[in-house]
Parts: C-alpha cells; sequence; structure tokens
C-alpha cells in the first residue's frame, strides 16, 4: 500500500475518525485474516488521528492504487466484519446540528456491542487480573505477627476460602492480618483456629462495587456504511442496510494510473489508423 500524501486531512470540528475505545494492542497481525485490500485500507485508518477525514473520495486520493469504487467496497466489508460504524447525531440542543461520525476499532466488534457504544453507553473496559497473595500464605502468616495466633496446615486450608473472599472484595494481606491480631482478649487466645475463623466471618468488608464507566446517553442514528440510509440498529446488521447486502460484491482489483490509461489510449488509435492506412491488396 503507498500513501500519496503523508499528512492525511482533518475533517471539520465534530466529524471524522473517532477510535472506540478499550482496543487491544496495535500488532502486526492486526488485520492479517483479511483480504489483500481491506487488510491494507483497515491498516491505513487505524493510523489516522482522531478527527482525520474518512470519506470515500478522501481516501481515495490518499491511498494510491485504490479508487472511489475499490475504498467504498472495502469499507463496506470492514463493517460487516465488525471494524467500521457510521452514525449520526444530535450536536446540538435546539435539535438543529447533526454530524456524521465514523467510528473505527481495530478489535472487531459485533451488533450488540456497537449498539452499546453509539448509544452513549460506553462498554466497560476489560479489567486485568489483580496479582494477590495466596490465602493460604496470609493465614500461614499470622503467627508471625502474633505468636498467639499461630495456625496449623490444616486450619490455614480451612479458612483459606474466608481469606479468598477478603481478598476478592478488595482487602490486602495487611487488611487480613491487622483485623486477626489486633484488639487481642486480655486472657489470651485459648483457640488461634476457632478465633481466627470467627473474626474472618465478622469482620468480612462488604463487597465492593464495581463501577462502569457511562456518559450522557446520546441521540443517534445508525447510518448504513455504504449508501448513508438510516435505520434501527436491527435493520442494519453489520451497519450495512438490506438492499447493500443483496448486491453484488465488486471485484477487488487495483486502479490503472491514468498515465498508463492513456497511453495505452493512444497506442490503440495509433494502431487504428496504420490500419486504416495499409494498402489494399
Amino acid at each position: 500500500m503507498a500513501v500519496t500524501n503523508l499528512t492525511p486531512p482533518m475533517a471539520a470540528p465534530g466529524y471524522g475518525k473517532r477510535s472506540a475505545p478499550d482496543q487491544t494492542p496495535r500488532t502486526r497481525a492486526d488485520f492479517a485474516h483479511l483480504p489483500p485490500r481491506e487488510a491494507a485500507i483497515a491498516a491505513y485508518i487505524d493510523r489516522l488521528p482522531e478527527g482525520a477525514a474518512m470519506d470515500v473520495k478522501t481516501l481515495a486520493k490518499q491511498i494510491a492504487g485504490y479508487g472511489q469504487q475499490a475504498v467504498a467496497s472495502a469499507l463496506k466489508n470492514l463493517s460487516l466484519a465488525g471494524y467500521l460504524r457510521r452514525n449520526r447525531e444530535l450536536a446540538s440542543e435546539d435539535g438543529t446540528q447533526w454530524v456524521t461520525r465514523t467510528h473505527f476499532s481495530r478489535t472487531a466488534r459485533d451488533d450488540a456491542w456497537w449498539t452499546t457504544y453509539l448509544n452513549g453507553d460506553v462498554p466497560p473496559e476489560r479489567q486485568e487480573p489483580e496479582s494477590r497473595p495466596a490465602a493460604y500464605e496470609v493465614l500461614a502468616s499470622v503467627g508471625r505477627t502474633e505468636p498467639q495466633l499461630s495456625l496449623s496446615a490444616a486450619e490455614c486450608a480451612e479458612m483459606t476460602p474466608l481469606v479468598d473472599e477478603w481478598l476478592a472484595r478488595g482487602a490486602t494481606a495487611t487488611d487480613v492480618i491487622r483485623a486477626l491480631t489486633t484488639g487481642l482478649p486480655p486472657e489470651g487466645v485459648h483457640s488461634p483456629g476457632a478465633f481466627a475463623r470467627r473474626r474472618l466471618r465478622d469482620k468480612i468488608p462488604p463487597e465492593r462495587v464495581v463501577r462502569t464507566r457511562s456518559v450522557p446517553r446520546r441521540i443517534s442514528l445508525l447510518e448504513c456504511t455504504s449508501c448513508g440510509m438510516e435505520g434501527r440498529p436491527e435493520e442494519l446488521p453489520g451497519g450495512i442496510c438490506r438492499t447493500c447486502s443483496a448486491a453484488p460484491q465488486e471485484p477487488d482489483r487495483t486502479e490503472v494510473p491514468m498515465e498508463l490509461t492513456d497511453f495505452v489510449r493512444n497506442l490503440r488509435a495509433e494502431i487504428r489508423e496504420r490500419r486504416a492506412q495499409r494498402p489494399r491488396r
């Protein structure tokens, strides 16, 4: 893929490319499974800055070898594959200004995800698993902090699920040890296992509330990536209306440069002229 202009043109404010949230890190193999044309155009779009112009005419000018028809077909296929969606959003409070936006995700999404995102209900980001100590190790270390609470291996194994629940609710190893070892009875602890078990149950912290990112719900209409027809999400599976989905696919061909086209045309005209000048036998 050759790019004719290293500085991509930007769209008017409020328009242009918008990157979807929570994408996987960029790699060379992101679009390797796609046909060559779709892979090349997707890779180019992926590297465009936010707000860059993404209309068919602009992309065809920027990417050498693909004309408007080829770019339009590629965008249709990328939409069906889950990488692209277009929509119209109400951009003014008085209801008079609408903008068309093109959303791109390096990570392919299904229709349900795109519908949730375009409605303004941003899907929660993936949470990486937290590194936390093993519960058995926490219990085994309690005796080093408070010798009165030295637990046997069997007692540590038995109470491991209780400590697991503490850790799942956001507590740290220090929190668990502090809860078990502070405020001990003056007469001492006569049964460390029973004492620790009771404290783990009585002092367990509340469940952690998982918050998801959200933005005000916006008025949005999905647009067919191919023809621009508006419709409800269920009417445009893959971001394509049923009419465009039923249309035959354009062949994947690279456009011939204009200079070569003119050369071939002139050559044919010259051959016809020479044939006409030959003496007839």
